[in-house]
């Protein structure tokens, strides 16, 4: 993976993409789980250290969106969160307890991992147990990954380097910057909306 997303490999990188993973506007579906996979199996005797780079980076834009939700609130949560999910999401965070919290950071997409954590934050979910839980979950997929990469190192190398996964990979990219794009345009839209009166 020395092509287009050769930036990101190295130890920096996994904690860099982990942080975007889990913020506000930045979308690329499982990006930081197959950078994890790939610097692991490229690296057998520090195969451990990417999930926890992968860990700390995603529990620092996680703490962002959080403090995004919180300061929006409750009140203004539907600019930034359409509406049948967010009513998803409420029941889940006030009724689910710690459980909830911990397993939606374990989920691949589809599951909304962003507006999830900007319910968490307006909703003033305990920290206390939000941040441990959401780690731990979230170090527990990547390690996954990471010593499943340890073991088909070579293969998985073999693989991500080749030329048609680079293709795949530029076709990533493009997906993620226009979703980006798309997420940072609603994010503004919905801050900037105005509130509709009620009578």
């Amino acid at each position: 993976m020395v092509g287009p997303l050769g930036i990101f490999v190295s130890w920096w990188g996994a904690f860099l993409l982990g942080a975007l993973d889990a913020s506000v506007v930045f979308f690329m579906p499982l990006g930081i789980d197959a950078l994890v996979i790939y610097l692991a199996a490229r690296d057998e005797r520090l195969f451990w250290i990417y999930p926890l780079l992968a860990t700390a980076g995603s529990l620092a834009g996680a703490a962002l969106t959080y403090w995004i939700g919180y300061k929006a609130g409750e009140t203004g949560l539907p600019r930034l969160v359409s509406i049948g999910r967010l009513e998803r999401l409420r029941t889940r965070v006030r009724t689910g307890g710690a459980l909830a919290l911990a397993v939606p950071a374990l989920l691949p997409p589809p599951f909304p991992l962003t507006p999830f954590v900007l319910t968490c934050g307006a909703l003033q979910a305990n920290p206390r147990i939000f941040f441990p839980a959401f780690g731990l979950m979230r170090l527990v997929r990547f390690s996954t990954g990471a010593a499943l990469a340890r073991v088909y190192g070579r293969g998985i190398v073999r693989v991500m380097e080749s030329e048609p996964f680079q293709i795949v990979i530029i076709g990533f990219i493009l997906v993620a910057v226009t979703g980006t794009v798309v997420s940072a345009v609603l994010l503004w839209r919905g801050a900037h909306a105005r509130p509709v009166a009620t009578a």
